[in-house]
């Protein structure tokens, strides 16, 4: 029995019809003579989704009951009992009910797929996990119900259901999507314009990197290696020369013509030794393609147009943005250079761009990297120099020239050896003056085609043409050498320069720097090991590249830093002359994780200090505040057991009632303070549950004076997701505060709304309320606003309140009222998918004074 096939229809926000596509699904399947029921479907009361259900076998739901109320969730064993060929399965990211087989619905997709049944569901953009972060700073909503989202790549078949924002809201307008009384609110505040078109970008760019995959599948799949030019990609290749930045500011101008189009910058560097590039460019280069949107990759190749033009196609890349070559115009007969290679090679399914810029013709002034000083390829050139020029200069003055005399054929021979010399260096140099002064005897010193020599004059001649020769090919070689000297140590000054600097500018990136000593020697991979002791095991405090070393015994190169940290690098073994730059990044390699370690540190020590001033604010408030209730309630007990005075029964009931006053405001303000402890310590962990408000804000209004709070909580809210204990506190908190500051004419409104997958409790007050400088400084701790008595309270309980809704993941915000006066908005997450339960005997009025 093979694995069922699943099928999801992906929308960019709820209304846009994901579920109204399924069931038209459903309805082709049947038509095609395909066995089809309907495992899920909530239709949400929309009546043209509600009809699409007609026509349609239903699976019965199994109930289930919760707190009281009764939910119907998908019932997987019946769907597997019934075994249809294809199952419609809505809402794939919902949360299913306690005692339900599953804690999630896309599980109970994957046993429908594992018995061999097709699933076809739908899920909406803001549902994927690794989008929460974006979708809430988008809509300022965080997403409770989520799917993972290799769940949703695995799918066989991914459909996007699209529509633009205005046809989204007209749509709502029409109450095609929420009932009447969710209209406005959700026009207001999701359902912005703003808000849709973010979510559309959204699932537009996740569709299109999924088909990209699809691609990338297919063409691995069938070898294929030419570029289909399906979206623009373009890849800007770097030498770490100054033209870098301009190569790349030119290719994003040509990524902006066409939307969706991606820019890859490659630097490719020799796999023989120290980069020829700049570090401190490359930096800046990475940097600005980074802020323009692209990406950098580093590639390790001999041969440099064979490397881009591998990667380009790898990455199905459609042009390449090359530089004009630095290289002056006598360059170029080692060779045709990278950009006409490239441009030769790319063939019709790659355009090649050859920017021109200021550096042009310049030379390349960049530091050459080490190895073979003069490279392969001028060396070739030298030995053909040094040999093959001494034949064809003979053969030359043989057959065309006219007899110029011995003087002049030496020196016609010796130009040769010069130039042997400064091509290839000093062995073709030396190797053209052998072939030479041996052709100069034979074709050119009597007697003629013989290897002697008879006047003693032409040997002293010959000897004299070795003697110079040899000379200046030891000239130019030393040249050359102190040139390859001074290059490598421009190349060290630069890195070791660049060290010092990022050192001064404080940079703690450690990844960062080894990703630089990676690119810099060009290695697979690089990791900074440490141990406690020369018997404790290795242990990696960070690394880069694929298959990061455990142990520096297993490197190719590893440089020990201190006695218990080494340096380990794989790739290739460095010779010496590479240990010295080496010892200079893996000492800055321990400096910043010194430094980051330190940050730390640091980090916790402001959270101690921190933690200080909080307790020695809990002092100030024990001495004081804590005292105040503590004096009413020792006189009061004082006056009762005093033998000199008999109370009357209505003067014992005073005081009684006195003690019992001061003992409930020392509850009160023992219980904030033991509460801002536990915030300013972390160990607040919220036991979340699915509730109704009903029953959490009447019992939070105990404690406040009769008649002060009137409560507006429709019966129609959803259910949250909180803490009840948490929210009863901070709800108590919220209206203890504005009762405290409101006229005594005048009651607190506590009134619940929803907007979208929010709920919002506003906490309404008529008081002189709070400017706006003020209104984040009231939820500091130990901060009582304006001219508020002592012992009215030690000043956390606004800071209490906060920080217990913001563990509940809801936010506590301070508004004006209109008219005057203050209110708190706490908005939290409705619980979706569920429809909310009805009135609990806690509730003790859903509308009226609260008394």
């Amino acid at each position: 029995m093979g694995r069922g096939k699943l099928r999801i229809y992906l929308g960019a926000a709820p209304g846009v019809g994901k579920t109204y596509a399924m069931l038209s699904e459903g309805h082709r399947r049947i038509e095609r003579g395909t066995d089809c029921a309907v495992g899920f479907v909530e239709h949400h009361g929309r009546p043209r989704t509600e009809v699409m259900l007609h026509g349609l076998e239903q699976i019965a739901r199994k109930e289930l009951t919760y707190r009281g109320a009764v939910f119907t969730e998908m019932d997987v064993d019946a769907v597997l009992a019934r075994r249809p060929e294809v199952a419609l399965v809505d809402e794939l990211a919902h949360t299913n009910v306690p005692g339900s087989r599953n804690a999630k619905r896309w599980q109970d997709v994957e046993e429908l797929l594992a018995a061999g049944i097709d699933v076809v569901s739908t899920v909406n953009i803001q549902h994927l996990e690794s989008l929460g972060d974006v979708v809430e700073s988008i809509t300022g909503v965080r997403q409770r119900e989520t799917v993972p989202d290799e769940v949703v790549r695995r799918a066989d078949q991914i459909e996007l259901v699209d529509m633009s924002p205005e046809a989204l809201r007209r749509r709502m307008a029409h109450g095609n999507i929420y009932k009447p009384d969710r209209i406005d609110a959700s026009l207001s505040n999701y359902f912005r314009p703003g808000n849709l078109t973010a979510l559309r970008e959204l699932a537009l760019l996740w569709v299109a990197d999924r088909v990209d995959e699809y691609l990338q599948q297919y063409r691995g799949e069938h070898n294929i290696r030419s570029t289909w030019q399906a979206r623009e990609r373009i890849v800007v290749g770097l030498t770490g020369g100054p033209e870098g930045r301009t190569l790349v500011r030119r290719a994003a101008r040509m990524a902006a013509k066409g939307s969706g189009s991606e820019i890859l910058a490659v630097y490719i560097a020799r796999s023989d030794g120290l980069t020829a590039a700049s570090p401190k460019e490359l930096a800046l280069q990475r940097t600005l393609v980074e802020d323009l949107g692209g990406t950098f990759h580093h590639v390790i190749g001999d041969d440099i147009p064979a490397a881009l033009l591998e990667f380009a196609r790898g990455v199905n890349a459609t042009q390449i943005v090359l530089g004009s070559s630095r290289r002056k115009t006598w360059q170029y007969i080692f060779g045709p250079g990278v950009g006409m290679t490239v441009a030769r090679e790319s063939g019709p399914d790659l355009d090649v761009h050859i920017v021109t810029h200021e550096e042009v013709a310049k030379g390349r002034g960049l530091p050459v990297t080490r190895g073979a000083r003069l490279g392969r390829s001028r060396i070739i050139w030298g030995w053909l120099i040094g040999v093959g020029g001494p034949a064809l200069l003979s053969l030359a003055l043989t057959h065309v020239a006219t007899d110029l005399g011995l003087a002049n054929d030496m020196l016609l021979f010796l130009s040769v050896t010069v130039a042997a010399a400064l091509v290839g260096g000093l062995l073709p140099a030396l190797a053209s003056a052998a072939v030479g002064s041996l052709l100069l005897n034979y074709y050119f010193t009597p007697p003629l085609h013989l290897f002697t020599v008879a006047d003693p004059k032409n040997i002293v001649a010959i000897a004299i043409f070795v003697g110079v020769a040899v000379s200046v090919a030891s000239v130019v070689d030393l040249a050359a050498r102190r040139t390859h000297q001074a290059a490598r140590l421009r190349a060290e000054s630069e890195i070791l320069s660049f060290l010092a600097g990022s050192v001064l500018r404080g940079e703690n990136s450690l990844e960062a720097l080894l990703d630089r000593v990676r690119e810099t020697f060009a290695m697979d991979s690089v990791a900074l090991l440490e141990r406690v002791s020369d018997v404790e095991p290795w242990t990696r405090a960070a690394s880069v590249g694929p298959h990061p070393l455990e142990r520096p015994e297993d490197a190719d190169v590893d440089m020990p830093v201190g006695d218990h940290m080494a340096l380990a690098l794989s790739g290739r073994v460095l010779p010496a002359e590479d240990r010295r730059v080496l010892a200079a990044f893996a000492a800055q390699a321990a400096v910043v994780l010194d430094r980051q370690r330190l940050q730390s540190e640091a980090d916790q020590a402001r959270t101690l200090a921190e933690g200080n001033r909080i307790r020695t604010a809990l002092l100030a408030a024990v001495s004081h505040d804590l005292r105040t209730p503590l004096a009413g309630i020792k006189a009061s007990v004082s006056s009762l057991r005093s033998d000199d005075v008999a109370w009357s029964e209505e003067d014992q009931a005073e005081l009684l009632a006195g003690i019992e006053e001061g003992a409930d405001r020392l509850d009160h303000l023992v219980g904030n303070l033991l509460d801002m402890s536990r915030l300013q310590t972390g160990t607040v962990t919220p036991l979340m549950r699915e509730i109704d408000l009903d029953e959490v804000v009447p019992m939070a209004l105990v404690g406040v004076p009769d008649g002060s709070v009137d409560l507006d909580i429709p019966e129609s809210l959803p259910m949250v997701t909180v803490d009840k204990g948490l929210l009863e506190r901070a709800v108590a908190n919220i209206v203890e505060n504005a009762v405290k500051y409101s006229p005594e004419d005048e009651t607190v409104l506590v009134a619940a709304s929803t907007l979208g997958d929010r709920v919002e409790v506003r906490v309404v007050d008529r008081g002189r309320g709070v400017p706006d400088t003020a209104k984040d400084r009231i939820f500091a701790p130990f901060q009582r606003y304006g001219d508020a008595p002592r012992g009215a309270g030690v000043g956390l309980g606004l800071a209490v309140a906060r920080g217990f809704v913001e563990a509940m993941n809801g936010t506590l915000t301070a508004e004006d009222t209109p008219g005057g006066g203050l209110t708190m908005v706490l908005t939290l997450t409705a619980a979706t998918g569920h429809s909310p339960a009805g009135p609990t005997s806690s509730a003790i009025a859903q509308r009226g004074r609260y008394a």
